[in-house]
């Protein structure tokens, strides 16, 4: 018995520090996020200095997809705030989904109040058919895909459009942030939401391995849609699997930090549990389909990049549980393999780090004000924690392939933002209902200096042979 005892706590020993070397050492990897993320803020003062040519500058008609499912408390402030965006060539096309609230009666007076607002309905048929069902009667030459949560801060949408700014663009992605600051939990998300949203999409785009263009806020050109094909109706990650076809296309997907959307986040335990391992089940669904990608060079820096996304969202955790769950045995054997100082100044160090690099992603985000959660900060190493459990038990799911539902948050309407409560309640100025006859062709671009070619020229956006 003995015996056992020394051979259970020495490979315990071995699991906490060679599997908490290998968390540290990737850890502190991670930290290239930062420079990248610096040279991204770079790059975009340079392009906007010198005055660079977007697809804003050809004003193309934007359909703006909203699929609602019993989203009756949010729905209206959604809308409003993209009607008054100050972006004049767009239509809204609200996509109800069977709703069994008062989301059909709201959707219904927001189309008889404004011209640019539609209404189509449906069965109950899943977010994927609804978003599709939006596609399939929209108009614009951009199709923007949004939650019936968000509220869109002034000149997203517009901002959205400054993201088509080379030929090969196809999809860009907007800053989503938290909208509900009312609890302890919603505060966390929020200041981590500027590290791990805002600062990594910058780092990412640089590297053009850009792996999710967010459901809250996400363009596409129509024709690159019309190309690689709609949402898949059969995952739970639909946005992030067309992210990857997009890849696979050969385009390129990048952020635009200004574009921003606030969305509610999930304020309990039980919310933000059942949401993340739907995220997690996607993103494994996303894996399966698109396999072939991980690690292929034929997909440029994506598909190497999609090697490393599989040990930070997969691998790494299953690690991390594993190096917590040694603790207790090597606590009872007596093996601890370092001193508990050692423990304690990685520890603390650990800490001191996260809150630099969360407060210079907060600033980066021009967010100051959210400066005043960082005291949630210590809170990190528990949600981390509690991701690892979740990509465990999404693991545990699939392998059983247990059915996928969406596990629909309930809407509050809680608006925590100061800015957004205090915007000014304006109408919009009165435009066509619907833009002109379904365009098919690419958007072009009339690039005054790019490096593609000579200034002056145009091209036609398209991506690389796959």
């Amino acid at each position: 018995m003995g015996d056992v005892i020394d051979v259970a706590g020495a490979g315990a020993s071995a699991v906490l520090l060679w599997g908490g070397l290998a968390l540290m050492v990737f850890g502190i990897a991670k930290l290239v996020m930062v420079p990248l993320a610096v040279a991204f803020e770079w790059r975009e003062h340079r392009r906007s200095r010198r005055g660079h040519h977007t697809l804003l500058n050809e004003k193309p008609w934007v359909s703006v997809i909203v699929p609602a499912y019993n989203e009756g408390p949010v729905l209206n402030g959604c809308v409003r705030s993209l009607i008054t965006n100050g972006y004049e060539r767009l239509e809204v096309v609200i996509v109800d989904d069977g709703s069994t609230d008062d989301t059909p009666a709201v959707a219904a007076e927001l189309a008889a109040r404004y011209p640019q607002v539609r209404l189509v309905r449906q069965e109950n048929a899943g977010k994927g058919a609804a978003l599709n069902r939006g596609i399939a009667v929209a108009g614009g030459e951009v199709l923007l895909f949004v939650d019936s949560d968000g509220i869109f801060a002034p000149g997203a949408v517009a901002e959205m459009l400054r993201g088509f700014d080379r030929p090969d663009v196809g999809a860009v992605c907007g800053d989503d942030r938290p909208v509900n600051l009312n609890r302890i939990q919603t505060r966390l998300l929020a200041i981590l939401s500027h590290a791990g949203t805002g600062m990594v999409r910058r780092a990412l785009t640089m590297i053009g391995c850009l792996p999710i263009v967010s459901g809250n806020v996400g363009a596409f050109p129509r024709e690159v849609i019309s190309e690689i094909g709609g949402f898949d109706e059969t995952t739970v990650g639909e946005d992030l699997e067309l992210t990857w076809r997009v890849h696979r296309a050969g385009y390129r997907v990048v952020f635009r930090p200004r574009a921003l959307v606030y969305a509610e986040s999930p304020s309990t335990i039980r919310t933000l549990w059942r949401q993340r391992v739907r995220w997690a089940r996607g993103l494994l669904q996303t894996m399966r389909i698109h396999r072939s990608m991980i690690g292929n060079p034929r997909y440029g820096a994506f598909g190497i990049y999609l090697v490393v996304n599989t040990l930070t969202m997969i691998v790494m955790p299953l690690l991390q549980l594993l190096v917590l769950t040694s603790l207790p045995v090597v606590s009872a054997v007596g093996t601890v393999p370092v001193q508990g100082s050692t423990v304690a100044v990685l520890g603390w160090l650990g800490i001191a780090v996260s809150l630099v690099v969360v407060g210079f992603a907060t600033l980066l985000n021009r967010a100051a004000r959210d400066l005043r959660h960082l005291w949630t900060v210590p809170l990190w190493p528990v949600y981390a924690t509690a991701l690892a459990a979740v990509m465990a038990c999404a693991l545990w799911k699939e392998a059983r392939g247990g059915p996928a539902s969406w596990n629909k948050m309930t809407r509050t309407g809680v608006v925590s933002v100061q800015d957004l409560r205090e915007r000014p309640a304006r109408e919009p100025v009165s435009v066509r209902a619907s833009p002109p006859v379904l365009v098919r062709r690419a958007p072009r671009h009339r690039l005054a200096v790019d490096a593609f070619g000579e200034p002056g020229r145009t091209y036609r956006m398209r991506g690389r042979a796959a």
